[in-house]
C-alpha cells in the first residue's frame, strides 16, 4: 500500500511539474511577445485572443459543432484589437443563428478543451436594441484585463438568437464557488448591469450531459 501511495504522490508531483514548466514556457513566451511588440511602437495586451465564427445553417441536423468553428483572426495588442473589431460585423446585422467567439489563444470554444471542461459559464440574455453595447463593453473590460480572476477567464460568446442575443463568459473551474460568485460581481460592475437583468451559471459538463448551452441552468444570481 505504501508503494502504491508513494508511486501515486509521484504521478501527481511529475503533472504538477509539467503544469509549472508549461506554464514557465507560456510567460517566456508571452514575455518575448510583448518585448517584440513594444520595440514596434505597439501597446501589448497581456493574453493574446482569437476570434472564432460559428453560423449553423437553420433546419439542418447532424452538424458538427467542431467542424462549424472557425478562427478568423487573432491579435495581441491594442492596435490588433480595434483592427480587428471595426471590421466584424455588428450583432444587429448578423443572421440568426450565429455565434462569435473571443477567447485566450490556445483555447477552443468547445466545452471539451482542456481549458474549459472542468468549467462553466455565466449567461446574460439581451433585446437586440442593447446588446451590442454590453458586448462593446464586455470585451474592452476582457483584452483590457479588467474583470476579477483574468487567469480563470477562458473567453465570451455572443450567441445572437432570433428574439434575443445571449452573451456568456467561460471559467475554468466551475467547483470554485468563491471564483465563480466574484466573476459574477464583476461582470456585474464593469457591464453596470441593470438590477431588473439575472445572470445565469451553468457548467460545462452539464452541458454535455443535456446538450445545451442555455437551457437547465443550475445558478441564478
Amino acid at each position: 500500500m505504501e508503494v502504491a501511495d508513494r508511486r501515486d504522490e509521484e504521478i501527481r508531483d511529475s503533472g504538477n511539474m509539467d503544469i509549472i514548466k508549461s506554464q514557465y514556457v507560456t510567460d517566456s513566451v508571452s514575455e518575448e511577445r510583448r518585448s517584440r511588440e513594444l520595440k514596434d511602437g505597439l501597446h501589448p495586451l497581456r493574453y493574446k485572443f482569437s476570434i472564432w465564427y460559428t453560423r449553423r445553417t437553420p433546419g439542418v441536423r447532424n452538424q458538427s459543432y467542431e467542424d462549424n468553428i472557425k478562427r478568423i483572426v487573432e491579435f495581441s495588442t491594442v492596435e490588433g484589437f480595434w483592427a480587428c473589431y471595426c471590421h466584424l460585423a455588428r450583432s444587429s446585422l448578423l443572421p440568426s443563428p450565429t455565434d462569435l467567439h473571443f477567447f485566450k489563444d490556445g483555447i477552443r470554444p468547445l466545452w471539451e478543451d482542456g481549458a474549459n471542461c472542468n468549467g462553466g459559464k455565466w449567461i446574460i440574455r439581451f433585446s437586440k436594441v442593447v446588446s451590442a453595447r454590453f458586448w462593446e463593453d464586455l470585451l474592452l473590460a476582457l483584452v483590457g484585463d479588467q474583470l476579477d480572476d483574468a487567469d480563470n477567464i477562458c473567453g465570451a460568446v455572443l450567441s445572437v438568437r432570433f428574439n434575443e442575443d445571449i452573451i456568456s463568459v467561460w471559467n475554468r473551474n466551475a467547483s470554485d464557488h468563491q471564483a465563480v460568485m466574484g466573476l459574477r460581481d464583476s461582470i456585474k460592475r464593469h457591464l453596470k448591469l441593470p438590477h431588473a437583468y439575472v445572470m445565469e451559471y451553468k457548467p460545462h459538463d452539464a452541458s454535455l450531459r443535456d446538450n445545451s448551452s442555455y437551457r437547465n441552468t443550475w445558478l441564478r444570481g
